[in-house]
């Protein structure tokens, strides 16, 4: 599938499923949850390589049309990087949640943005803990070369929320 498909594809189903979500008045239409992008190295706080920038613009363009209104990334500067494209062409700052204060994350997007979308870029071992705290119910495990899952978790009047796991 190409490209462009693709996004239109994956625009199309989070459009639809935040359209017919049932979400209450106090959670957040829906919260996207990502790994940050490759890394050019194994140093403590690398960049992003090549392949992770080119990812990170992916992520900005299949999240265009979400209209996303807030975006948390950690301490580290590949999350920055990861959701700068996106940040600034929704001309938002991010805002930094330390990678070990997932509980933390979660409260700060339930009480600061209450009705939004939101997007919140993590590591492979804090985006389970995160889904986890959303009240995602499915065990989720991502491995070291795993950069290429989106999460869209819808939260449900009652009971767990709806996740949709996707590619980019």
């Amino acid at each position: 599938m190409r490209p462009r498909h693709r996004r239109r594809i994956l625009a199309a189903l989070a459009a639809l499923l935040l359209g017919t979500s049932a979400a209450p008045s106090f959670a957040q239409k829906a919260i996207v949850v990502v790994r940050h992008a490759e890394k050019a190295d194994s140093s403590t706080d690398p960049v992003l390589s090549a392949p992770g920038a080119a990812r990170a613009e992916a992520l900005a363009k299949v999240l265009a049309a979400m209209d996303v209104k807030a975006v948390y990334v950690t301490q580290y500067q590949r999350t920055a990087l990861t959701a700068a494209p996106l940040a600034k062409a929704a001309g938002l700052k991010s805002n930094q949640v330390h990678s070990d204060a997932s509980a933390e994350l979660v409260e700060r997007m339930k009480k600061e943005h209450p009705s939004d979308v939101v997007l919140t870029v993590g590591h492979s071992n804090s985006v389970p803990r995160i889904l986890k705290l959303l009240g995602v119910t499915e065990t989720i495990e991502l491995g070291d070369n795993d950069y290429d899952n989106l999460f869209i978790v819808v939260p449900a009047a009652a009971g767990p929320p709806t996740l949709l796991r996707l590619k980019y």
